[in-house]
């Protein structure tokens, strides 16, 4: 009876300790990961749970309308990895959040601009002068509009600049409430309905003011769980190769369009030109010189500077160049 009761409490205390790793397991095993409106090969693969299938993982995808949402959401810890434009990393990273750039998903073109609306009487850039013009803080959208609007020789003061989300800005346009809206979709596919674009972030990147979206991890994530990155990193990989090789015959009617519009907040109809309105660089390209090899910590820098000259970030780094892996990228690309 002794050895029976013996045998007995030790599968329970066994049972119990397989119970309590498992669940430990599960615990380890779950991540949060934020993603913004707007079309990119990622979505793709989202849509798809590629991102699941390689990893693994149980993934909570949740949706933020601004990159200064989710950097508040990485700062604190909420969640471990986001997509991000290179204006809110850069103040992130300089404010001390502990995070670090993947991979990039995309550099920005088209598919963000500044949008006049119908009525307003603006005609030119001198016209905005005294105009009421949306766009979120602190985000890629704000930085190109401040951008060109000192390459215009226009001082930020002398228009009303409002911080509206891309769904506000919806909003407000249809309310009359704003004259102009620097924004992305699902804002920019409305306010071209009844407004012309002034410019967008393609003309202001060769102003001097290139911006883009990365994917931003939590460094103690990272370190913590660096096959799952990899991983990752892989996948985001995959999708931009795939629509490298093949998103020219996407059409409106493909299904990838219809899965990435229903993530992205733009039409069916809108999907194709605005992926092709921005550039998604492979593997190689990501490591070289001019993008995360190098160039994407001097352009972070810059982005930084711009952002302490026009008060929006206190202060700014030494240094910027522990923002940027590339170890991710090189070991996904070895295996």
């Amino acid at each position: 009876m002794k050895l029976t009761r013996i045998l007995s409490t030790f599968g329970a205390l066994t049972t119990l300790t397989l119970a309590l790793v498992h669940g430990t397991a599960a615990r380890a095993e779950t991540v949060n990961i934020a993603y913004q409106y707007g079309a990119d090969p990622a979505k793709l693969a989202q849509a798809s749970a590629a991102y699941e299938k390689a990893t693994g993982w149980t993934i909570n995808w949740r949706r933020f309308d601004t990159g200064a949402d989710i950097v508040a959401a990485l700062a604190s810890g909420d969640i471990q990895i986001g997509d991000v434009g290179s204006s809110p990393f850069a103040a992130a990273f300089s404010r001390g959040v502990p995070i670090e750039a993947v991979v990039l998903n995309a550099l920005t073109g088209d598919s963000e601009a500044l949008v006049v609306r119908n009525g307003a009487h603006i005609d030119k850039p001198q016209d905005l002068v005294g105009k009421t013009i949306a766009t979120p803080f602190v985000s890629t959208s704000h930085y190109s509009l401040l951008a060109a609007l000192k390459h215009w020789g226009i001082d930020p003061k002398q228009v009303h600049i409002v911080n509206l989300g891309p769904t506000e800005t919806v909003a407000a346009w249809q309310r009359g409430d704003i004259d102009a809206a620097y924004t992305w979709d699902p804002a920019l596919g409305r306010a071209k309905e009844s407004g012309k674009v002034l410019v967008d972030s393609t003309q202001v990147g060769k102003w001097g003011a290139p911006t883009f979206d990365l994917w931003a991890v939590r460094k103690d994530f990272a370190q913590q769980h660096p096959e799952f990155v990899r991983k990752f990193v892989s996948v985001t990989l995959q999708a931009i190769s795939d629509y490298r090789a093949n998103g020219k015959s996407w059409t409106a009617n493909s299904p990838q369009v219809a899965a990435i519009s229903k993530l992205s907040g733009a039409s069916p109809a809108d999907v194709p030109q605005l992926l092709a309105g921005n550039v998604y660089p492979l593997a190689s390209e990501q490591t070289s010189p001019t993008l995360l090899g190098g160039g994407t910590a001097t352009a972070v820098a810059a982005t930084a500077r711009f952002l302490n000259e026009q008060k929006k970030i206190d202060h700014v780094l030494p240094d910027y160049s522990d923002s940027i892996t590339t170890r991710f990228i090189q070991t996904s690309t070895s295996q």
